[in-house]
């Protein structure tokens, strides 16, 4: 059973990477996988926003909550100084 202590503990991961760049794998259902690369912008109490730029010059902003880490629905990996670092 999660607890809001796991929710905490995700919180502080990521408000600890905040503009660093990551790797985003998001389930988008029925055996679907979406992987992108990011930054993470903010983050707020409830949820935390990614900075997404594609190959047009185009940016969009993202934002998912901190539950979707804890069940998995959103896997991220942290990338610093050419080493992943997984978030869970």
């Amino acid at each position: 059973m999660a607890e809001k202590s796991d929710l905490i503990q995700i919180k502080k991961s990521i408000e600890a990477c905040i503009g660093e760049r990551v790797q985003l794998r998001s389930n988008k259902g029925r055996k679907k996988f979406c992987i992108t690369e990011g930054i993470i912008e903010n983050t707020y109490p409830s949820i935390f926003t990614i900075r997404f730029e594609n190959e047009y010059d185009t940016m969009r902003r993202v934002s998912y909550s901190y539950t979707d880490v804890l069940t998995n629905v959103v896997e991220l990996v942290i990338c610093k100084n050419n080493q992943k670092i997984q978030v869970s």
